[in-house]
């Protein structure tokens, strides 16, 4: 099996030209026996119970021995009585378990390294003459091979592979037209959310408040985890927000199930959702399984305050774009909140939809609206200023049956107004475009990657057209959107031209192929999707249009 379950870009220019290889020292040694005594004192405790168990049986199975065997006498056989062939004698093997220590001392001293004092040893390889290969050499290659250029774009890929969870880094170049992993990082569970940070998080030796290349990510356990992207091969996460960073609170719960009740300190279910707030960049708010939202201090890893919303999951969070203290939140108690953080006593408007919510976001280009997308393939557009403390009364300005199942991904251009794309449980990625009378379809296509759970447009003005898609079948996609006529023909008001790419093509895809199977790469729009634009119709000579950026 294998899934993509979400993903996230990280713009160009935060991803450090070479990335570290990490170092494995004694202060390493020690900041990771601290953060991992938690799960090591857990391991402990079992293997402690298990060695009991194991000699409690058996204690009783040599006791029902003892009373099956009664009081007759075992028979023994003694070393003497056995007769040894002639031909056996000569390899003493009466002796043969015999540890001698004399002996192994005089064999050692006698062996092949009995002289190791006589070896050579020298300061360096350069100055060995055995050794040909110098390490130089090696390292600068290596060194090359890791290099992201100023001009690459990172994709973080939450992936889930013959029941190994691990986050893909892919480096994607848009002038080459390459996808390819870089490195990935190995997860304790499956991963639910990702979130790209652009503050350093407990990495020694850097001032709290610099720019950072970090990720957060929530998983089916109630801990987030922080990584370092500028570092490659980590054993261990740089920050642990919950339970399990915070291991000497658990010494008082030995021998104990975890605290499994909502509290105000960390999450007790599975996370998520997970928000960055830009501007307060300490700030990360996080949605549980446990109907709470968390809002966590990254400069102290600690939970700030919490907050109960919701009565049900809280699956989608989106932090206000100008009122950066104002968070909205989707649950699937079918309501979206909106809420100053400022203020926790002060009960939140509230949105009302018709099923369970899947994601919320504002609209990036008028912050007074905001996007909801349902479990039955809608999606609604509400105005903020007309929510009210009562979800039933509030009413959408439209509302768009998108899919015929789960919208399971949604995502707003952050560059071309009005651009929408959706992506559903019934495998295909939908573009919109979203006029004043609402919106209008632009093109659906399948890519060949399954169930679609994640659909993401670049976050850079360069690659604003190109949509990053992952599914089910466990391959990423980019799509660069601009090659599509009908893409080009709807937006072509909303951007200026750009002069045409030589010999560039309709549809173009770049993909990374999977084990078992590869996303699709077919230059063809107009046999894929299930209702186009009548524009798509046209020939690939319709490149003169074309909108692709600088």
């Amino acid at each position: 099996m294998s899934m993509v379950t979400t993903s996230a870009w990280v713009p160009r220019g935060y991803a450090a030209p070479f990335p570290n290889k990490y170092q494995f020292d004694d202060d390493e040694f020690e900041r990771i026996a601290g953060l991992a005594k938690l799960k090591l004192d857990e391991a402990e405790e079992d293997l402690e119970e298990a060695q009991e168990e194991e000699e409690e049986k058996k204690k009783g199975s040599g006791s029902s021995k003892a009373k099956a065997e009664g009081s007759t006498p075992a028979k023994t056989t003694t070393r003497d009585e056995i007769e040894i062939d002639d031909d056996l004698k000569e390899y003493d093997l009466e002796n043969y378990d015999n540890d001698d220590e004399e002996e192994q001392g005089e064999a050692q001293q006698m062996g092949m390294f009995g002289n190791v004092k006589s070896l050579a040893y020298y300061e360096s390889n350069k100055d060995d003459p055995y050794i040909t290969l110098q390490e130089g050499a090696e390292e600068d290659e290596d060194r090359e091979d890791l290099q992201i250029l100023a001009t690459d774009n990172l994709i973080l890929a939450a992936k889930i592979e013959d029941e190994l969870a691990h986050l893909e880094v892919y480096v994607y170049e848009d002038g080459a037209d390459n996808l390819y992993v870089h490195h990935d990082i190995m997860l304790p569970a499956i991963p639910l959310c990702v979130e790209w940070l652009d503050i350093p998080v407990s990495k020694p030796g850097v001032d709290k408040d610099s720019v950072g290349n970090f990720v957060a990510v929530g998983t089916f356990d109630p801990d987030i985890e922080i990584w370092d992207l500028d570092t490659v091969d980590c054993m261990y996460p740089n920050a642990i927000l919950g339970q399990g960073g915070n291991p000497e609170e658990e010494k008082k719960k030995k021998k104990k199930k975890k605290n499994k009740k909502a509290n105000d300190e960390y999450h007790v279910d599975a996370v998520l959702a997970l928000a960055a707030n830009r501007k307060h960049r300490n700030l990360l708010a996080s949605g549980s399984a446990d109907k709470t939202i968390k809002l966590w201090d990254l400069h102290t890893t600690k939970c700030a305050k919490s907050y109960s919303y919701h009565t049900d999951k809280v699956c989608s969070l989106a932090w206000h774009s100008v009122e950066s203290t104002v968070l909205l939140s989707g649950s699937y108690d079918r309501t979206c909140a909106i809420a100053d953080m400022r203020a926790p006593t002060v009960a939140p408007t509230r949105v009302g939809v018709e099923s369970d919510v899947e994601n919320v976001k504002w609209d990036p280009h008028d912050p007074n609206y905001f996007y909801v997308s349902t479990e039955n393939g809608i999606v609604h557009y509400f105005d903020a200023r007309n929510a009210s403390t009562n979800p039933s009364a509030s009413k959408s300005v439209w509302q768009l049956q998108a899919h015929d199942e789960s919208i399971s991904s949604f995502d707003l251009n952050p560059v071309i107004p009005g651009f929408m794309a959706t992506g559903s449980t019934d495998k295909t990625v939908k573009l919109w475009n979203i006029g004043p009378q609402g919106p209008s379809l632009v093109v659906s296509r399948d890519f060949d990657v399954g169930k679609v759970f994640t659909t993401t447009f670049g976050p850079d003005a360069a690659v604003a057209f190109r949509l990053a898609v992952g599914g089910s079948k466990g391959t990423m996609s980019v799509w660069d959107t601009s090659t599509n006529t009908g893409v080009r023909k709807a937006f072509a008001q909303k951007l200026p031209e750009a002069p045409a790419k030589e010999g560039e093509v309709e549809d173009r895809l770049v993909g990374v192929d999977d084990d078992e199977s590869s996303s699709s790469d077919d230059g063809d729009d107009d046999d894929d999707g299930e209702e186009e634009d009548e524009s798509d119709n046209e020939s690939k000579s319709g490149n003169d249009d074309s909108m692709d950026e600088d």
